[in-house]
Parts: C-alpha cells; sequence; structure tokens
C-alpha cells in the first residue's frame, strides 16, 4: 500500500486576517484529508500554512526540495512581493527531484511574484509582467469592476460555477467516470480570472483546459499541465486561486472586506458541479503524484465497459439454471 501523498498548501503572504490567508482554503484542505484509497485509506497528508513575512527566505519554501513534502500547492495571493530568489530556486530544485507543483493566481497582478519561479512561472501572463505574447488579448475583460484591469476574465459570480471546455485530446486531470461524457465540465466561477498559457519553449506543457467570459463571450485558458519529464516533476498552471477558495465553493464562508461583487449561489444548488469541483481536486493531488487518476474500481468498470461482449453460437446456447 503505498504512503499517503504529502501535500503543502501555501500562500505567499503572511497570516493577514483581511486578506486570502491560507485559512480561507479550509474547505479545499479538509476536503484532500479526507480523501481515501481503495482500501479506504487516507489518500493525502495536508499540511496548509502562510508565510512568513516576505523580503527574507520562507523558512519551509526555501528548503522545500529537501523536505518530505511530494507536492506544493502554491496559491500566489500577493502583489509581487511573495517569493523570495532562496523560495525559487528551492521550488526549482523540488521539481527538479520529481515534485509536482500547482502554481495559481488571479487578475491583472495579483500573484505576479509567480513570475520569478522558472518553468511554471512563464506559464502565467499578468498586466505589468511576463505579458501575453498576444497583444489582441491584452483588453478588458470583467467591465463590473473598473479598477481591475487586464487580464480580468469574468466566467461568473463568486459562489456560481462555470462550465469549462476540455481541449482535445482530454487530458487525465478532467476525467470524471461520474459525468455523462466521462469529463469534468465544472469548476468555480469568479468576475476577473488570471490568464495562463502554455510557454511555447517548453514540449511537456499545454492547454487543457478553457472557460467562456459571460461578459464578452472571450474564450480564455483555465489551466495548463506541464507533463512530468526526467528533469522536471508534474505541474499545472491555473488561471485563479478562485477555483480552490471557501468563499467561491460556499460564499457563507465570507471573504476579505475589498471583494465587492454580489456573489452567486450555483454551487450550493448543483450537486453535479459540486461533484466536479471535488474531482478535480482528488484528480490533481493523484497526478502530481504520479499515481494513476482513476482507482483500481473504476479501472475494473471501465475495463468491463470497454470489453467486448462474449458472443455464443447459436446452435450451444447457455445453460439455464
Amino acid at each position: 500500500m503505498p504512503p499517503p501523498i504529502r501535500i503543502l498548501l501555501q500562500t505567499t503572504i503572511p497570516p493577514i486576517e483581511d486578506d486570502w490567508h491560507i485559512g480561507r482554503f479550509s474547505m479545499l484542505r479538509d476536503h484532500l484529508a479526507g480523501l481515501t484509497d481503495g482500501d479506504g485509506a487516507p489518500l493525502c497528508a495536508v499540511t496548509a500554512r502562510d508565510r512568513t513575512p516576505p523580503g527574507t527566505p520562507d523558512p519551509v519554501l526555501s528548503r522545500i526540495d529537501t523536505s518530505d513534502f511530494d507536492q506544493l500547492w502554491l496559491f500566489a495571493v500577493d502583489v509581487g512581493d511573495g517569493l523570495h530568489a532562496d523560495d525559487c530556486a528551492a521550488i526549482g530544485r523540488f521539481r527538479q527531484r520529481g515534485g509536482g507543483l500547482l502554481a495559481t493566481r488571479d487578475h491583472m497582478d495579483l500573484g505576479s511574484s509567480l513570475c520569478t519561479l522558472g518553468g511554471v512561472g512563464e506559464a502565467h501572463f499578468f498586466h505589468s509582467r511576463n505579458l501575453d505574447p498576444d497583444p489582441a488579448r491584452h483588453i478588458v475583460d470583467d467591465r463590473e469592476t473598473g479598477y481591475i484591469l487586464w487580464p480580468n476574465y469574468h466566467s461568473g459570480a463568486n459562489g456560481d460555477y462555470q462550465r469549462i471546455d476540455p481541449v482535445d485530446p482530454p487530458h487525465a486531470l478532467l476525467g470524471d467516470p461520474g459525468a455523462p461524457d466521462g469529463l469534468i465540465r465544472y469548476l468555480p466561477a469568479h468576475p476577473h480570472e488570471g490568464a495562463v498559457g502554455a510557454p511555447p519553449q517548453d514540449p511537456s506543457a499545454r492547454v487543457i483546459a478553457t472557460g467562456t467570459s459571460k461578459v464578452t463571450g472571450r474564450q480564455f485558458n483555465i489551466a495548463v499541465a506541464f507533463e512530468p519529464m526526467a528533469e522536471a516533476g508534474p505541474a499545472v498552471a491555473e488561471s485563479t486561486f478562485h477555483h480552490f477558495v471557501d468563499y467561491n465553493w460556499d460564499p457563507a464562508a465570507g471573504c476579505p472586506s475589498f471583494v465587492s461583487e454580489p456573489p452567486g449561489s450555483g454551487i450550493a444548488g448543483s450537486p453535479e458541479a459540486q461533484r466536479a469541483i471535488r474531482r478535480y481536486v482528488r484528480n490533481l493531488a493523484l497526478w502530481l503524484a504520479g499515481r494513476p487518476v482513476a482507482d483500481r474500481r473504476e479501472q475494473r468498470d471501465r475495463a468491463r465497459a470497454e470489453a467486448p461482449e462474449e458472443s455464443v453460437p447459436a446452435s450451444d446456447p447457455r445453460a439455464i439454471p
């Protein structure tokens, strides 16, 4: 039996109460901690923390390559100063030894410290750093919050869900045997998601899912997957950390005072969306650990469904009990 996957959930800010501190990701933490494998054993061992004050190396991030963590879920909620050079170097070595990385941010320049990360950092485009190479996308999409500039794709209200479109061929991260077409189709919505794209110089990276703006109808990238290679572990770049925040899963959990948009209630009224979101989280934990996304029971069910039906000659009918 494999040991639990050791996951670090980490923000890039100190524990500031009126901000997106790690306590606002408690539903994600509890869901991961509650997952079990095919034998009923805990699937994940989860540690959740904020960083120490910026300006000096974080004692955990700057040594993560020598830790026993299997993967890092990095929520860049800073305004550009969330990662020290020593943190970035250690995260790079962490991936070199096979560690899995989820790196996510939000609109405009929120979380732009990710630009100081090599590899996955190059998949994140901001307003004033690492600009999207396509100038046609340097336009305001969300028009409800005027002070937030591009990139700011409007996929819906916090608390609502958005329909996503898997990019062919569908990635294992988006597999869902419980869905009608076998694919995850829903994630939490957010009024102003950030921008991600596959770095053209990295053959391991590709866009795996897109969303559609509810304001302009414009299509935008939701997630970029980096396949594991000999020199780097698997990684995912996400357009917004709001796919994982308590407030987006359940607005009753509350939010910082600077959030001004009224929330929705779509997720609360949709068991299908709730299941898809939690399935995606499970898939991320497994895929970033290099484990099969489908468990043994699902693999058996799939094998039965794909097996050719046994043919019985007409002259040799089945015995009737």
